[in-house]
């Protein structure tokens, strides 16, 4: 009896995880990508994310964020090239209602954890200046080298007898997925123009802009075993150390305009650049005169919630849809793959990932 056969459409981190999980579930798998796996117009071509487990009561993006990173690190291994930095994570803010439902969710999940009041946030990272606000520390987070990573997934895949093919799918019907067992469509911010029907009002792509600032010369404090991975929910920003000296990463985590990924304007505003200064002035300021080292202009692909959309596409028995990242999916991708490969195979789905029954557009997950 031959072994079942897949399509996945998209070479992105959903979509290499779930040729990784069905590959390795005895699946032929055929990966079909239109501009090269992890392109710079892909919501995974960016240099780096964040992986933590940090999420306010969600248990199930705690657990699969630890459950994750342990599958990065063997490809890390496999591959012989560094693709995580273990720099913890910081969530910073005033005492709150996230904060207290981070650390209770992380102790429940038995992933180590640090409470850290006002004083003590200072003193441990001058770098950072929010005064008044604590911290959960979660050390064991860090970042992974995003582009690298999918890279070097998807050409583990190919020598492991996946099929990668260069091609633009136009629908369910197209001839590239005829005749596989189970098609899933892991596309990215492209998914609502495949499919706009279906999904123009389900996955709303956003203009994202990330920033490198230098640090002054011979100042080691940014480095990344002094400065962590940071995110400030309340205040829509976050930022990363400096990673192999291509300067300290700063980001507004705030859902910008709609963007459509052919075809957005990839050039970063004067305006934008002054904004971000002012932030560097309040919580970075020994950048604030810093040069601006590089900028990127990317997208998030948000569901109306921020929950994942991993589900069966309505009348096609055999078609699945993986998509929805919603700005803080990279980490999940392993997860994504087993949950997904699990799904082709006959699980049952969970409410929350599912097409049906999605709230009115309110951000849930952060």
């Amino acid at each position: 009896m031959s072994s079942p056969s897949a399509t996945v459409v998209g070479a992105g981190v959903f979509g290499a995880w779930i040729a990784h999980a069905l590959r390795h579930r005895g699946w032929n798998v055929t990966l079909v990508e239109q501009h090269g796996p992890a392109n710079s117009r892909a919501s995974s071509g960016g240099e780096t994310r964040i992986i933590r487990s940090g999420y306010g009561s969600s248990a199930v993006y705690a657990r699969w964020a630890r459950e994750s990173l342990p599958e990065w690190l063997e490809l890390e291994r496999r591959t012989s090239e560094q693709l995580f930095v273990k720099t913890g994570a910081l969530f910073v803010g005033r005492a709150g209602q996230w904060l207290d439902d981070t650390e209770r969710t992380l102790h429940n999940q038995d992933i180590r954890c640090e409470r850290l009041q006002p004083q003590d946030l200072g003193a441990r990272f001058p770098q950072l200046t929010f005064p008044g606000a604590s911290g959960i520390f979660e050390p064991d987070a860090g970042v992974l080298f995003a582009r690298r990573a999918v890279q070097r997934l998807v050409a583990a895949l190919v020598k492991e007898g996946v099929t990668l093919i260069t091609g633009r799918i136009t629908g369910v019907s197209d001839p590239l997925v005829a005749g596989s067992d189970a098609v899933i469509f892991a596309c990215g911010p492209w998914l609502p123009t495949l499919f706009p029907e279906l999904l123009a009002e389900m996955i709303v792509p956003t203009k994202q802009e990330v920033y490198f600032f230098g640090a002054p010369a011979a100042d080691t404090s940014y480095a990344p075993s002094k400065l962590p991975a940071w995110v400030a929910f309340d205040e829509g920003i976050y930022g990363l150390p400096d990673l192999e000296h291509r300067g300290v990463k700063i980001a507004l985590d705030a859902h910008g305009t709609t963007a459509d990924p052919e075809s957005i304007d990839r050039a970063v505003s004067a305006e934008a650049i002054a904004a971000v200064r002012e932030i560097l002035k309040r919580r970075l300021p020994g950048l604030a005169n810093g040069p601006l080292l590089e900028s990127r202009v990317c997208q998030y692909e948000n569901t109306p919630d921020g929950h994942f959309l991993l589900d069966r596409m309505p009348g096609h028995d055999r078609v699945w849809i993986a998509g929805g990242g919603s700005g803080h999916g990279f980490k999940h991708g392993p997860a994504v793959g087993r949950y997904v490969a699990d799904l082709v195979e006959g699980a049952t789905p969970e409410p929350a990932f599912q097409l049906a029954g999605r709230p009115a557009r309110r951000r849930a997950v952060y």
